[in-house]
């Protein structure tokens, strides 16, 4: 029986990695420009900090996590979300006590949830998330809305929406939860069978719900924007003007909550239509009472998660194909085994010096060795056998032109021939 690899996982194949490279790479040069430092934190955290964090009445934390007893007997998960590892390293290392704000992104972060998979969204996917903490104006919200789209527009991606939303703070909210509950109450028996558990522990979530007979009945319920307090107000209005002055387009979507119960004031999700129904592939918001719920210091945050498989699956879907690298400037192809060896030390020398080389270890014929040369890209290949050796010099070969210099075997003399033949 061949054992194949767990539904809603994927590999990535090595011609297929450099794509992610790719990503990633770009990702890295974006962040260093806004000030960024790298974090990685563990796969695993202890249950507790999700089910604090993100919220015990969410789907993530009901339904999508892998939580198991460890051999101590202890309850861990395997992170479902960035935010919540983040911010209890944030506490932990006492990040909080140095100059602020924080600001720190994950990359290439597996994360894991249990459900149906769909298009470039997995049980194990992998998230570039970024994460401002200490900052409570909302030019930080507009700054890593900024990053994102700057991501997106530099790898070509385009036809993006941003929605956003204020979904208040703790001044406010009890508001707009009491009047949602009273109108969620008399529509209870059309709704479905999960919101209607939602509906008396947290109704809030009942707008992130994807039924259609409950979709229906969500474009009616109390907007979010009708009871938020001036001081969100306020927030939102210097967000938007920060945006208009960079030229973003943005839509106001009252209905936008978000899946995770640590967000305050604002909202935000970045849109496409070119990867399916659930077309969103940027997602976030300001956060800031987790830290504090968490255990450490009052400390207002901000930040958003993206998926680099729906970030990849994106990037096709729009036809923007990054050019995969040479694997190869140089094959060596040894002829007759009294040549191996020295094709080995060539190979090892022109290495050393920064080419990109490569030999046969597989005994083939010239014919066939040169055959595998153009099918890896190889620029160029150098045959040598004995008569090769006993002269010094042999003939290079420009695999794309088929034309042939005569060269001599020593290494310097080899790359500069490379050079001038690219």
């Amino acid at each position: 029986m061949t054992i194949t690899a767990p539904k809603g996982t994927k590999d990535v194949l090595p011609n297929r990695s450099y794509r992610w490279q790719f990503v990633e790479q770009t990702i890295r040069a974006i962040c260093a420009k806004y000030g960024m430092q790298e974090i990685r934190t563990p796969v695993f955290e202890s249950t507790e900090l999700f089910a604090r964090g993100v919220g015990g009445t969410t789907d993530i934390v009901q339904k999508e996590m892998y939580t198991f007893l460890d051999k101590g007997g202890r309850s861990v998960t395997l992170k479902p979300e960035g935010t919540a590892g983040a911010v209890r390293m944030f506490i932990e290392h006492g990040l909080y006590a140095e100059a602020q704000p924080t600001k720190m992104y994950y990359l290439n972060s597996p994360i894991f949830r249990y459900e149906r998979p769909q298009a470039g969204r997995l049980r194990e996917h992998h998230q570039f998330g970024v994460e401002i903490l200490g900052a409570r104006g909302a030019t930080a919200d507009a700054e890593v809305i900024a990053l994102a789209l700057e991501l997106f527009s530099t790898l070509g991606t385009s036809e993006l929406v941003v929605k956003l939303n204020s979904i208040g703070c703790p001044n406010c909210r009890g508001a707009y939860q009491k009047a949602l509950r009273d109108f969620l109450l008399s529509k209870e028996t059309e709704l479905c069978a999960t919101c209607g558990e939602r509906l008396q522990t947290n109704p809030l979530r009942v707008l992130d719900c994807k039924t259609p007979s409950c979709r229906a009945i969500i474009e009616n319920t109390p907007r979010t924007t009708d009871y938020v307090c001036e001081d969100c107000v306020a927030h939102m209005n210097v967000l938007t003007e920060c945006l208009d002055k960079l030229g973003v387009s943005y839509e106001i979507d009252p209905k936008l909550v978000r899946g995770l119960d640590y967000y305050t004031k604002t909202v935000f999700e970045i849109v496409s239509s070119k990867i399916g129904a659930q077309g969103t592939v940027c997602g976030g918001g300001r956060y800031d009472g987790l830290v504090q719920e968490l255990g450490g210091p009052a400390t207002p945050a901000v930040g958003f998660g993206l998926g680099l498989e729906r970030l990849l699956l994106l990037m096709e879907q729009l036809d923007v194909n990054p050019e995969p690298p040479a694997l190869c400037d140089i094959f060596i192809a040894p002829i007759g085994p009294e040549a191996v060896t020295a094709a080995f030390a060539l190979v090892a020398n022109l290495r050393e010096r920064g080419l990109k080389a490569d030999m046969d270890h597989l005994g083939r014929s010239l014919k066939a060795q040169l055959k595998y040369a153009d099918k890896i890209g190889a620029r160029c290949a150098l045959p040598i056998g004995e008569t090769e050796l006993q002269s010094g010099f042999a003939k290079l070969k420009n695999m794309k032109t088929g034309e042939q210099v005569e060269v001599s075997i020593k290494t310097e003399e080899i790359i500069q021939c490379v050079m001038r033949n690219a």
